[in-house]
């Protein structure tokens, strides 16, 4: 490792105009085909998958809350003869990765009982995929949802998976291409009145303001076919039944050109710009409930090998979900499904993928150890420096309780682009060139002289690395105990900073992030 050398200073560390995320920051949104895939059955739950969601729920104080769906729930129709939970058909040249003409069976429902205090919200088929069973499935599966999931487990419901590519889905439309704004919102208050109904006569103790509601439009993006500005303003809440403000996000494509680790991944800038696309949007609808990103991963279609699976993945899904904590984004779910190259774990093994936890799956750790328990505000800290860079070096600052709370933790990312192997090949030759070293070092910071910090190290060998990944010294390989923490022996821990002078400082090597915790936030 190289010598460290002067780099950054963080001048101001303030709780102004920080803003304060929902509980359960880090959650997650699975894919409905692979959804049995990653919760088990009544008779065999996946007991790994549920190791993981305990692992963030004891740094969050609350385990993610799970919305079940994505594409394929708008490809799922109820046979209420199927004796297995999905059977799902695959045509290559619609999607290689999932299913694209599914049945599910009453079986299907048994998966939301299987990880103990978790909150589901489970999608419901608009799209239709042509097919002429769509609206009986609709009332079938409502009845059937709402009785598996129940009052206590129940999240909000979702009815249709990014309607605003119903007209022109590369996988194949489903509405003509006239379909407008004011056609998805008669559509959308239809379904949802029947959803209503259904509840009415099966589960009328769901029907509470608490307990009512949706996530909506969950378009795929800003700037589709469909509108949101134009959507709100045609009446989708004309109800008054949406809970969250819900629209998804990726970075860039699998297959787009120019797509690299360092240019688009581990490039701050660019998380930055995509995110305002979402606080723009929210500023100019201005609904007045939470905005969350429904659905968000590294790279749309499933993500890259060598890009969506590597260290520097779960780097850039610290950065992506801290900044948007930052900018008042509410809560975020970190899209995945069975075979996905983004994944954060392979929940069984399949011909195509081990089961196992996965680099991004880290970053999510490293991300819910930063915000902690609710309550937690979150800014952006600036950096300055003769060698400092707006694409690679970035701070941030937790702070707990109101303006004039105590600061809690500084999380410092730098995401300048270090391969362990020769060339980034993933080979056997190493890269011999040392591993730079950074030093940051942030000022007048409202803590006591001598007051210490914990440091806490989200550590790969390089951000080409898809094993051998730690979060302060802990694994939480499948292997090593199920997804269970297990600290290592060989990677260093227990290391402290001390406040002087006001400031603090840290030494960062390229690719890692480091968590400065005062203790304060506990």
């Amino acid at each position: 490792m190289a010598t460290p050398m002067a780099h950054a200073v963080g001048a101001s560390v303030s709780a102004v105009n920080a803003s304060q995320p929902l509980d359960g920051f880090i959650s997650y949104s699975i894919e409905f085909s692979s959804f049995p895939d990653f919760a088990g059955n009544k008779s065999v739950p996946n007991e790994f998958s549920n190791n993981l969601l305990d692992n963030l729920g004891a740094l969050a104080g609350i385990k993610p809350y799970i919305r079940v769906g994505g594409n394929t729930q708008d490809y799922a129709i109820y046979n209420p003869e199927l004796t297995i939970a999905l059977n799902g058909t695959y045509n290559n040249s619609r999607s290689p990765d999932y299913p694209t003409t599914i049945e599910i069976g009453p079986s299907y429902f048994e998966s939301y009982s299987t990880w103990p205090d978790v909150k589901f919200s489970h999608g419901f088929n608009l799209g239709g995929n042509h097919d002429d069973r769509q609206w009986e499935t609709l009332l079938e599966t409502a009845a059937l949802a709402c009785k598996a999931i129940g009052k206590e487990k129940l999240y909000w419901w979702e009815y249709g998976n990014e309607p605003d590519l119903f007209a022109t889905s590369s996988q194949g439309p489903v509405r003509p291409s006239n379909y407008n704004e004011s056609d998805y919102v008669a559509e959308w208050l239809n379904g949802t009145r029947a959803i209503r109904g259904v509840l009415e006569k099966n589960c009328p103790d769901l029907l509470g303001n608490d307990t009512y509601g949706y996530l909506a439009p969950s378009f795929a993006g800003t700037n589709n076919h469909l509108k949101t500005l134009r959507t709100w303003a045609d009446g989708i809440d004309e109800d008054g039944d949406i809970k969250l403000f819900s629209s998804h996000n990726y970075i860039s494509g699998a297959e787009s050109p120019g797509v690299t680790l360092q240019g688009t991944l581990m490039n701050h800038t660019r998380t930055a710009l995509s995110v305002a696309a979402h606080t723009a949007e929210n500023a100019n609808i201005k609904p007045g409930i939470p905005y969350i990103l429904g659905e968000t991963n590294s790279l749309y279609n499933q993500g890259r090998p060598g890009l969506s699976n590597s260290f520097g993945a779960a780097l850039w899904a610290v950065d992506f979900a801290i900044h948007s904590a930052a900018v008042g984004i509410a809560r975020i779910h970190f899209h995945m499904g069975t075979n996905y190259r983004y994944q954060s774990w392979q929940p069984i093994e399949t011909e195509k993928t081990e089961i196992g936890t996965k680099p991004p799956y880290y970053g999510n750790v490293a991300a819910a150890a930063f915000v902690g328990a609710a309550g937690t505000r979150v800014a952006p800290v600036q950096l300055q420096g003769d060698d400092v860079s707006a694409e690679t070096d970035v701070a941030y600052a937790a702070f707990t309780g109101d303006e004039d709370s105590a600061l809690a933790r500084i999380l410092v990312l730098n995401l300048r682009a270090y391969n362990y192997t020769l060339n980034g090949t993933g080979g056997p030759d190493l890269n011999p060139t040392p591993r730079p070293v950074r030093t940051y070092r942030f000022t007048n910071l409202d803590l006591g002289a001598g007051t210490e910090g914990t440091v806490r190290r989200l550590h790969a060998n390089g951000s080409d690395a898809v094993t051998g990944i730690t979060w302060d010294g802990w694994s939480y390989n499948y292997e090593l105990d199920n997804g269970r923490p297990v600290r290592l022996e060989n990677v260093t821990v227990g290391e402290t900073v001390k406040v002087v002078d006001g400031g603090v400082e840290v030494q960062v090597p390229d690719s890692e992030a480091v968590v400065l915790d005062f203790g304060t936030g506990d």
